[in-house]
């Protein structure tokens, strides 16, 4: 009976962290990510439709699109093989430690270590890409 009840406790409390990290994930701070994105990102990616690649694809329209399939940018070989749909989920995944999810990848960036971070430029990216 007692290891039930310690069994129920450890799948409630696993449960509990998930939800709350993805809702922590859906509620980042968009103007906070905007300026994380300045700071990291758009030496290399514009977001608006139609913009020009730089040294990273434009992302306009990056949630939902398969990873490696903007016309008009040279993915490397694995990003298109990869052929991920970009979610919340994968792309925090990827931001996270890009060379590591996707060994190969010609993005040069380190990541994104700091979750609060990490949400905050997926709720921009979110909105900005739209």
């Amino acid at each position: 009976m007692k290891r039930s009840i310690a069994l129920c406790a450890v799948f409630v409390t696993a449960a509990m962290t998930a939800a709350t990290g993805a809702a922590r994930a859906q509620s980042g701070d968009v103007a906070k990510g905007e300026r994380a994105f300045n700071l990291q990102c758009k030496a290399c990616h514009t977001l608006e439709r139609g913009g020009a690649n730089k040294i990273g694809p434009n992302l306009y329209g990056l949630m939902g699109r398969r990873s490696g399939t903007m016309k008009g940018y040279g993915y490397s070989e694995v990003m298109r093989r990869f052929g991920i749909e970009w979610t919340d989920k994968t792309l925090a995944e990827y931001l996270r430690d890009p060379r590591t999810s996707m060994p190969g990848t010609k993005m040069v960036f380190a990541g994104i270590r700091r979750q609060d971070q990490l949400d905050d430029v997926i709720a921009y990216l979110k909105e900005a890409t739209r």
